[in-house]
C-alpha cells in the first residue's frame, strides 16, 4: 500500500543533522526535477524580495522564509516527518510510533511537495517554503512541471498495491493516477456530521478534515494494515471502526469515499 499525504505549511524551524544531500532522498529519478526547483528557489530568495514574496504567495512581513529559502543548500536537515507539523502531523504523531510502525511509515507513506515532488518521511531535508501555487521564473506553475516528473516515479512506487491518496486538490493537480492504478487508487473526503434542527447535516471543514487524515493513517500503521486491493483498504478502514460512504465514479478513475465524524 502506498499512503500519498500533502505537506503542512507549518514547519519545524530548524533542522539538527547534515546539510541537504539530494542524492540521499527516496525517489532519485525526481532529482533533475529537483535540482531545477531548488536551484529557481534559492536565487529567488536571493533576489528582490517584493518578487518573490509574490512569486511565493507571502505576505509583506514574510522575509525571514525569503532569507531561510536562499540558504537551503547550507541548512541542516532533519527527516521530513519532523519538518513538516500543523493538524494533520500532529494527529499523525510519527515519533511515538512503536518502531514497527515507524517502519512501515518510512516504506509505505510519500508527502507530496512543491519543492522535492514527493519524500519519505525518513528523507533528510531543511525547513523551506515552495508552495504548489508558487511560480518561480524559469519554471512557471510547479503542478505542470511536476507532473512530468512524478507520473513515472510515484506509479513505480505504487507497485501493484492499493494507494490511499488523502493528497489536498492543488497537490493531486501535480500527478493524478491513471487507468488500472486509479482504479486501484482510493481517495477520501472528510465529512463532519452534525444535527441541525433534528436533522442530521453533514459538511466539510478543513480542522476535521486534516485531523482525521493524519489519525487514519496512524490507526493504518498501528494496525500492520497490509490491504492488497481497493476494495481491502475500503473494509481496511471499516474494520477500524470509521464510517465509510462510498460514492460512486466513471470506471479508470480512483474510489472516492467519505469518512463521517462527529468529532474529533
Amino acid at each position: 500500500m502506498l499512503i500519498l499525504l500533502p505537506p503542512s505549511e507549518g514547519k519545524a524551524d530548524a533542522g539538527s543533522g547534515r546539510r541537504l544531500d539530494l542524492a540521499r532522498l527516496s525517489l532519485p529519478e525526481l532529482n533533475p526535477t529537483r535540482e531545477e526547483v531548488l536551484a529557481a528557489l534559492v536565487a529567488l530568495g536571493d533576489g528582490p524580495p517584493e518578487a518573490a514574496l509574490a512569486a511565493l504567495g507571502l505576505g509583506a512581513g514574510q522575509h525571514a522564509e525569503l532569507r531561510r529559502n536562499a540558504r537551503l543548500r547550507q541548512a541542516a536537515t532533519a527527516p521530513a516527518g519532523r519538518i513538516y507539523t500543523g493538524v494533520l502531523y500532529e494527529a499523525l504523531d510519527l515519533a511515538t510510533l512503536p518502531p514497527p510502525a515507524q517502519r512501515a511509515a518510512g516504506r509505505q507513506v510519500l508527502v507530496s511537495s512543491g519543492l522535492w515532488g514527493a519524500v519519505r518521511p525518513t528523507d533528510r531535508i531543511p525547513p523551506y517554503r515552495c508552495p504548489i501555487g508558487a511560480r518561480l521564473p524559469g519554471i512557471g506553475g510547479l503542478p505542470a512541471r511536476w507532473r512530468r516528473a512524478l507520473g513515472s516515479a510515484l506509479t513505480t512506487a505504487a507497485g501493484t498495491g492499493p494507494v490511499l491518496d488523502l493528497r489536498s486538490g492543488a497537490y493531486a493537480a501535480a500527478w493524478t493516477p491513471r487507468g488500472e492504478l486509479a482504479e486501484r487508487t482510493v481517495t477520501v473526503r472528510v465529512l463532519h456530521e452534525r444535527e441541525v434542527d433534528g436533522a442530521p447535516v453533514r459538511s466539510v471543514v478543513s480542522h476535521f478534515n486534516k485531523a482525521t487524515k493524519g489519525r487514519l493513517v496512524r490507526d493504518l500503521l498501528l494496525a500492520g494494515a497490509r490491504p492488497r486491493s481497493a476494495g481491502a483498504l475500503v473494509t481496511a478502514l471499516r474494520d477500524l471502526k470509521y464510517t465509510v460512504c462510498e460514492q460512486a465514479g466513471p470506471p479508470g478513475r480512483p474510489r472516492q469515499v467519505d469518512l463521517v465524524v462527529s468529532e474529533l
